[in-house]
Parts: C-alpha cells; sequence; structure tokens
C-alpha cells in the first residue's frame, strides 16, 4: 500500500502503557458494536476453579458481545432458544443512495485530498502508528466525501491505541479479544500486538491486511451513523439466540462490505493500492472467518453459534464492496444470500 509522505489523521489517542484503569468489567447492558475478536490458544490450564474474579470476567465479556449470561444457569448452549423459522426479520433502515456513481463527485470530477508530508518514525511501533494515522486519515477523506454527496455529515471517529487492557464506555477491552468498535463513545480500539497475531497465528501478512481491519472497525462507525447498528441491537434482543446470531453475522458482513466500499474509492482518489494488496486484504478476512477460527480452536464448525461469518462469505462481501463502491451493494440484511 503507498501510504508514506500522506496525511495522517489527528484522531488517533495513543494510550499505550497507561493501564485499564476503571471497572474491571464492562457496565450491564452495554455491548461492543463489532469487531475482530482472537480466539483463545492452546494455552495449559492449572487445576481448580475459576473463582468469583475469573467469574466476574467471564460475565463481563459475555455482556460485551452481548451474550446473555443467564444461558449458564439455564443449561442454554450456542444455537438454543425460543425456536424460530425462516429468515429473522429486522427492519434495517435503507442504504442511501449517491449523487453520482463510480468515484465521482458532483461536479463530475475525482475528489482531490490534501496530502501532508510528514516523516515516519524509526522505531517498528511508531512506523506502525504512522501507518495506522494513514490509514485512518484515508477513511476520512473517503467517508466525508460519501457522506457529503448523500447529503450528510460524517463524524469522524477516534482510534485509541492501547496495550494490555483499555476502558472503553462499552466496558473494558482486552488485548484478547482483537480490534473493536464501540458505538457509546464511538471510537475505535487497536493493541497493534494484533497485527502480529494476524501474520504469524493466522498467516495473513501485509500492510493492507493491517488496513481492512482499520477499514472493517470504521464500517461499523458507519453503521451507528446510519442508525443500523441501533436497530440491530433492539432486534437482537427480542431473537432466539440463533436468529440473533445470524443477524451479528449481517452486521459483520456489511461492515466487511463497507471496507470494500472505502477500499474502492481510496484507489480511485488516490492511486493507494500496489500489486497484492487486494490479496492481502481477501487473505486477512479468509482467515478470520467463524469456520476457520472454529476448526482452528475446537475442531468442529457450528454454523448456529456464527457470528461474523465464514471465510467464503467475508472474502465475498468485502469483493462485492470493492468491486464497484456502491453502497447498495452492502445490504445484507435484505439479500437472499449471505
Amino acid at each position: 500500500m503507498r501510504w508514506k509522505g500522506r496525511r495522517q489523521s489527528d484522531n488517533v489517542e495513543d494510550r499505550r502503557g497507561q493501564g485499564r484503569g476503571g471497572f474491571p468489567f464492562p457496565f450491564p447492558g452495554r455491548r461492543s458494536g463489532g469487531g475482530f475478536r482472537i480466539p483463545a490458544g492452546s494455552r495449559g490450564r492449572r487445576g481448580g476453579g475459576i473463582g468469583i474474579v475469573g467469574l466476574l470476567i467471564i460475565f463481563g465479556l459475555m455482556l460485551l458481545f452481548g451474550v446473555d449470561p443467564r444461558m449458564i444457569f439455564q443449561g442454554g448452549v450456542p444455537g438454543q432458544g425460543p425456536s424460530s423459522s425462516g429468515q429473522p426479520q429486522i427492519d434495517i433502515p435503507g442504504l442511501p443512495r449517491f449523487d453520482k456513481p463510480g468515484g465521482q463527485t458532483g461536479s463530475g470530477q475525482q475528489a482531490q485530498f490534501p496530502r501532508v508530508n510528514r516523516p515516519a518514525g524509526n522505531a517498528q511501533s511508531d512506523d506502525l502508528k504512522n501507518f495506522i494515522s494513514v490509514v485512518l486519515a484515508d477513511t476520512e477523506d473517503v467517508w466525508n466525501n460519501l457522506f457529503k454527496r448523500m447529503g450528510r455529515t460524517y463524524q469522524e471517529p477516534k482510534l485509541v491505541l492501547f496495550s494490555g487492557a483499555v476502558q472503553s464506555r462499552c466496558g473494558l477491552g482486552q488485548s484478547a479479544m482483537g480490534p473493536f468498535y464501540c458505538p457509546l463513545d464511538r471510537q475505535v480500539y487497536i493493541d497493534l500486538t494484533f497485527y502480529e497475531e494476524l501474520r504469524t497465528r493466522f498467516r495473513a501478512p501485509g500492510d493492507f491486511a493491517q488496513a481492512y481491519v482499520v477499514a472493517h472497525e470504521i464500517g461499523h462507525h458507519v453503521q451507528t451513523l446510519f442508525g443500523i447498528a441501533e436497530k440491530v441491537q433492539q432486534a437482537k434482543s427480542r431473537m432466539s439466540k440463533r436468529d440473533a446470531n445470524r443477524v451479528q453475522v449481517m452486521m459483520e458482513l456489511q461492515a466487511d462490505c463497507f471496507s470494500g466500499v472505502w477500499a474502492f474509492h481510496a484507489e480511485r482518489t488516490k492511486s493507494i493500492l500496489e500489486p497484492g494488496d487486494i490479496e492481502e486484504a481477501l487473505r486477512a478476512a479468509s482467515a478470520i472467518g467463524d469456520d476457520r477460527i472454529q476448526k482452528q480452536t475446537t475442531g468442529r464448525v457450528v454454523p448456529d453459534s456464527f457470528t461474523h461469518g465464514s471465510a467464503e462469505q467475508r472474502v465475498r462481501w468485502f469483493k462485492r464492496g470493492f468491486e464497484n463502491g456502491d453502497l447498495q451493494s452492502c445490504d445484507t440484511f435484505n439479500a437472499s444470500r449471505l
């Protein structure tokens, strides 16, 4: 990806090394807006019970990811709940259209964005921070332009860098969860060590794979601004666990599609792509599919428990957004095929 010497966002907040602070578990009823998660590895276990602190942490994580802790006491498992039939129904706001197709502004000219030369740091972590700042700036430029063409105003989110753990309005975020977006404070949270996991554990290296992760989380922010995230949470609260999981998959696949829309317009306006970049993004999307992760961690695949989509689905929806850059193509909630 061509990124050096280009504008960096002012909306990056570096909290690395500050410690988590705040409450040790999420506030009840507050949930994450979605994100990448790192499955538990094959770490050794110590004998004995987990204790009250362990239970509090587990309950906190369940609340963060929208899982009802009562399942533990009621003997529930993913996929069980009130019976349902057919496709879950959800009233999602329609996606707006642009005033002009194909990455053009109302004047018929490609949008021109300012380019600011800022030197990158020498340390590897600082270099990665600079890269993330450029990617975030690219998302700001693209979405500001698209929202303007839709007659709307884009509200730029902050991106918070943290190490180990971080307190958000959605609760405590930890590195083991992977990057996530919190709709309550409208901020993206990333521990940069996730990218090492992405490269080594998931075998998805490359700078554009890293850019795709940021673009996916910004996709959740766009869903919040459109009112989609709120509608989804309301609908999930009335659904069986199986249907709620399926709606969450629709949410995640739409964020993948929105990241493809971003890549389309960023390439049209800035020529950011180098050979192999899209393949890097597709490799990352495939590597973090629910089926791949479940197979890796448990040895079996349970589709009813999917919350992010299969590898094939994630790749296909990113490609759909990238192929035409049209938000209308990202309507996962009314698609005949996920």
